[in-house]
């Protein structure tokens, strides 16, 4: 929609003043190249690298113009004077976390995807970057600086900030205080209670477990986000009969019990001991149950299916499933780097499967979507397979928006926490931002990268002492490479700074501005009109 408003105005500008003529053809062959980032042609390495230097070269000559940046401002400033604000009731809600997804993590990302796609790529933009309303949110727990993902998603799913490492309880709850976790009147609930109230169909859907800190916060009530299953609670010296695990609180509790999608990872959660899962690995649990049959055997006859690979989720007759269970690994999914296409559903397929079996309900749905290993790379300075996790969240968001309609579904991109990655120096515009930097060395004279972590594993960019080895641009084309930090630590650790939110849809514009994080799920709620706060449908 955006592309066609920049393609009127340049049209408007072809007419108005014929001085223009050059600049307007310049800025057509540019949205040509915006269309390009979302739909790129096939191309082999050594054609993209042609066509990088080609977009370096041409790009330099126009922007050492004036007239280059003053007609694109303007242009700019008539698409936000075109901008209405939509205040349908939203009939659909689409809720897409990055789960680590710091605002350097997506300056990174989008020049990852330039890149990839032949460009200098500071100007190439992920899809949500294109929605029209945008908004930053902090993002503390109540009882430490720095958020996990267990108190932030009680946040933004919630409605009600939490103490560090609990899920769907008020700071009444400290970690690990099973007492607490199970009295209902600490009890807070997600935006999937709320609609499901409202008559609405609820999923989720992650690349990590299903069971895991952030999918977990739209249906569980504990006081610690490791008891994703019996032998969890047991491992920690609790009565696993007294403090019920996250995976049978899915299976056999609301909201969990009756959400109509659940695509991820974390088989073994569901499984008892004495079984394998197809990988061959053993199940967890120690009560003996399988929670995958019981979830099964508790629907309706002929209405639900269960998959375990991409062939089988594209398979299903969408029509005539109303309950859609995937766990694709035993444990969380792979990367994207390291998935074999045929067996591993993308994000992008989770999100299809999802909305398709969601959008038969008359009333609409909400849906919760994680890119989850955003996170888990950052943990170990992987930063590769961190921007390559981030274009992959970027890429379903590009999905979810042609599959459904501006005028009726919500479509919100946000992330719960930040990480320590950094991006520094002055490298030359269009260089690797994978790779080392094209700056001045550091004191000592040693080459360095433009990402960095303030912290982290030590992995192949230190040696014993922990101390920067030299590099070199085939260290930082390995996947696996971690990038340099300046605290060696086991894993490294979240970032304390505010997140991006971007927002697309019905009341959309509410979104803007900053805010605590547990803003979100009312603002959420007015817009869908669920919950008990005020609607749109209230007045």
């Amino acid at each position: 929609m955006y592309l066609r408003v920049i393609s009127v105005c340049f049209v408007l500008c072809l007419i108005l003043s014929s001085a223009f003529g050059l600049l307007a053809q310049v800025f057509i062959d540019y949205v040509a190249g915006i269309d390009d980032e979302i739909h790129p042609p096939p191309t082999t390495s050594a054609d993209g690298e042609k066509m990088r230097q080609k977009r370096v070269i041409s790009s330099s000559e126009y922007e050492k113009t004036a007239q280059f940046w003053k007609t694109g401002a303007q242009l700019k400033l008539k698409e936000q004077l075109l901008k209405r604000t939509n205040r349908n009731v939203a009939k659909n809600v689409i809720f897409f976390l990055g789960d680590g997804m710091s605002i350097p993590t997506l300056a990174a990302s989008r020049m990852y995807l330039g890149q990839l796609q032949g460009q200098p790529g500071e100007e190439a933009q992920l899809s949500f970057e294109e929605f029209p309303d945008v908004g930053l949110v902090k993002t503390y727990c109540v009882d430490k600086q720095v958020a996990d993902s267990a108190c932030s998603a009680t946040a933004y799913l919630c409605g009600v900030k939490a103490n560090y490492a609990t899920i769907g309880v008020t700071a009444a709850v400290n970690y690990n205080n099973c007492a607490g976790s199970n009295n209902p009147k600490n009890h807070v609930e997600s935006i999937m209670s709320w609609a499901q109230a409202a008559g609405k169909a609820t999923g989720i859907v992650t690349t990590t477990r299903v069971t895991h800190a952030s999918p977990a916060a739209t249906y569980a009530h504990v006081a610690s986000r490791d008891w994703e299953c019996d032998a969890d609670v047991a491992a920690k010296q609790e009565d696993p009969t007294r403090c019920q695990d996250i995976a049978s609180q899915l299976i056999r509790n609301d909201p969990g019990k009756n959400f109509k999608v659940i695509l991820g990872g974390g088989r073994r959660k569901f499984i008892p001991k004495r079984e394998k899962d197809l990988s061959g690995k053993s199940g967890q649990r120690l009560d003996g149950t399988n929670l995958i049959s019981e979830w099964y055997y508790s629907k309706p006859l002929g209405s639900a299916r269960y998959v375990t690979n991409r062939q089988e989720l594209m398979g299903v007759n969408f029509n005539d499933t109303e309950y859609l269970m995937g766990l694709f690994q035993p444990d969380h999914l792979k990367y994207n780097l390291d998935s074999d296409y045929t067996n591993d559903p993308s994000l992008s397929d989770l999100t299809y499967a999802a909305i398709k079996t969601l959008e038969k309900n008359p009333a609409g749905f909400v849906l919760f979507v994680e890119g989850g290993k955003i996170d888990l790379a950052h943990h170990e300075t992987k930063a590769r397979k961190s921007l390559d996790e981030t274009v992959q969240l970027s890429e379903a968001v590009l999905l979810a928006t042609q599959q459904t309609r501006a005028e009726d579904t919500l479509i919100v991109v946000t992330a719960d926490h930040s990480h320590t990655m950094s991006m520094a120096g002055y490298s030359k515009r269009g260089h690797d931002i994978l790779g080392i930097s094209s700056s001045v060395k550091d004191t000592n004279k040693r080459l360095y990268t433009t990402l960095a972590y303030a912290n982290g594993p030590k992995g192949s960019s230190a040696n014993k002492g922990g101390n920067l080895q030299d590099l070199t641009e085939e260290m930082t084309a390995d996947k696996e490479f971690q990038y340099p930090k300046l605290i060696p630590m086991k894993y490294e650790t979240h970032g304390g700074d505010d997140v991006a939110l971007f927002a697309y849809g019905p009341w959309s514009h509410l979104f803007r501005g900053m805010y605590e994080q547990n803003v979100i799920p009312h603002l959420i709620g007015f817009a869908a009109c669920i919950g008990e706060g005020l609607t749109a449908c209230k007045g």
